[in-house]
């Protein structure tokens, strides 16, 4: 029998205040999802490194596929706190189902409406919303990850169409998308964007099996052998690494909004168990050792709902930064898998088990802190946005 879902959020600060009552109403939908339909089934899924694929209808119904792609497109219309709130509620019940949210809406939706000519537009972006249609992002490359630049995936220009070549591995969604957006390099070494279709000869998608991390999710690979993409599936708004890039700026975004929801989940899980758990006579949340952990891990978690918050204000007036959005992905990222090591000492032994879903988050954490750009490549970021000197080369 499937346990009932506790959760109740931390704030400490009475950022609700700031909310308006959109934000409050759109956060209620997708909490009151979660504890519905993905919590009770989450566990098991992940114990045997499913993916919930019957999920997705109800992933595009509360509106967590592009949200803030304009309605006329299929999207919500949303300002980026929504879509930050809606992907919080959604890591907070598992970060490999926030991930598949999050390719869908940053990594694939955005790109087509912002780099995709009209034909695309109207093509991919109603199905894509309502999940009739599921995309993934190639960019990532067996020997190119925090140096796209040097990817090898090309395109030869043959007339009415081009053929492209190459291999991306690390791709969430892939065993199951029905397109892609891929990232490759023309003739003349430009890295261009374009649209492939499952179905297209020589465009296979492996699956990569024997993960200890985002388990409930599908990740694999795409290989391209000799694919005829149709010239109209290039992008026609885009030339360059600065393509790729602001679709990564808006996945960041998302997973800085989203680690804190796991963050949020490992301290209210911990709290009520300390509270709950006796010892030596009375409830282990009355210990100095343990206070000392919650009272760190709610001061962390207040901090990085300040942060995010700011940050949605600043991208809701076309203001943030790439190098904001790197410096609180990297934040929310390190404080949530801070929080889940604390929070499963409180737990003892109960910690590691699948009981509780701290240790699932700690696992699927090992991977939100790499992906979209490493830790240690966020922290080189900042250092290049405030010295001015890059650090990479």
């Amino acid at each position: 029998m499937a346990k009932k879902d506790l959760y109740e959020a931390p704030d400490y600060y009475l950022l609700d205040e700031l909310l308006t009552d959109e934000h409050k109403l759109i956060r209620a939908s997708v909490r009151d999802w979660v504890k519905k339909e993905l919590s009770p089934i989450i566990e098991d899924y992940a114990q045997r490194a499913e993916f919930p694929s019957q999920l997705l209808r109800g992933i595009a119904e509360i509106g967590a596929f592009g949200p803030t792609i304009p309605a006329e497109y299929g999207g919500a219309g949303l300002d980026y706190i929504s879509y930050g709130i809606i992907m919080q509620e959604l890591e907070r019940g598992d970060s490999g189902i926030r991930s598949t949210a999050s390719v869908q809406g940053s990594l694939v939706m955005y790109p087509i409406y912002t780099y995709g000519s009209e034909d695309q537009r109207k093509k991919y972006l109603p199905k894509l919303a309502t999940g009739e249609l599921m995309g993934c992002f190639g960019l990532t490359e067996p020997d190119h990850g925090s140096n796209p630049g040097g990817m090898t995936t090309n395109i030869k220009d043959a007339g009415d169409h081009y053929i492209l070549n190459g291999a991306k591995m690390w791709i969430s969604n892939s065993p199951f998308a029905d397109i892609a957006v891929v990232w490759a390099k023309d003739e003349e070494g430009k890295i261009r964007g374009l649209i492939v279709e499952r179905g297209m000869e020589g465009f296979s998608t492996p699956a990569t099996h024997n993960k200890w991390s985002l388990r409930a999710s599908a990740t694999g690979e795409l290989v391209f052998d000799n694919v005829k993409v149709p010239k109209e599936n290039i992008f026609p708004n885009v030339a360059g690494i600065k393509g790729p890039l602001g679709c990564l700026n808006q996945a960041r975004y998302g997973i800085a909004w989203g680690a804190l929801g796991a963050a949020m989940d490992c301290y209210d899980t911990a709290l009520r168990y300390a509270k709950e758990r006796e010892q030596f006579g009375r409830p282990i949340a009355g210990f100095q050792l343990q206070q000392k952990k919650l009272a760190e891990m709610i001061t962390e978690i207040t901090k990085g709902q300040l942060m995010v918050w700011r940050l949605g204000t600043l991208k809701n007036e076309n203001r943030a930064t790439p190098a904001q959005i790197s410096m609180a992905k990297r934040n929310s990222v390190e404080t949530a898998i801070t929080i889940a090591r604390e929070a499963r000492q409180i737990l003892g032994g109960m910690g590691i088990t699948g009981e509780y879903p701290i240790m699932r988050h700690m696992m699927n954490l090992e991977s939100v802190i790499t992906y979209e750009g490493t830790h240690d490549i966020h922290l080189l970021i900042t250092g290049m946005d405030i010295t001015g000197l890059d650090a990479f080369k």
